[in-house]
């Protein structure tokens, strides 16, 4: 059942044929609101549009769809979801072209979870992990000059 009282600022068909061709990202979470935070405030990411139900946030070129659990309740990914405390498990949603200090530092003051901070990493790039809503965890990471 939505929650979202008014109207939305497009009709889902019309952003469904907005989307450029590429890879999105799209986030099952139980809120919306503390996805949307983390994404602006530590991931840097824009946000197009959030309400209780749905956001989106243009993230380094790419869109990335937040959908509230309860807007699932009749798709197939709510039995994957359902009972699930962490939700990223096994997956790393990699920022390429984010900068790792930054994004360590804004996640340390805002209080989240640094799994690994900011290092050169022997395949050519510095990057840290950060743990984010949810259990998803965010790899921002930049090439190394050389």
């Amino acid at each position: 059942m939505k929650k979202r009282t008014g109207t939305p600022w497009m009709p889902a068909d019309a952003f469904g044929r907005s989307i450029p061709v590429g890879v999105g990202l799209n986030l099952l979470v139980p809120e919306v609101e503390p996805m949307v935070a983390f994404c602006r405030d530590v991931l840097g990411g824009t946000i197009v549009y959030a309400d209780a139900d749905f956001a989106v946030v243009h993230l380094l070129g790419s869109i990335v769809m937040v959908h509230a659990d309860h807007t699932y309740l009749d798709h197939p990914m709510t039995g994957v979801v359902s009972d699930a405390e962490l939700r990223g498990i096994g997956a790393e949603i990699r920022l390429y072209g984010a900068d790792p200090d930054r994004t360590e530092s804004l996640a340390r003051e805002a209080g989240w979870h640094v799994l690994a901070g900011s290092l050169d990493k022997p395949h050519g790039v510095r990057e840290c992990h950060v743990v984010g809503p949810s259990g998803y965890v965010f790899v921002p990471s930049r090439a190394l000059a050389g």
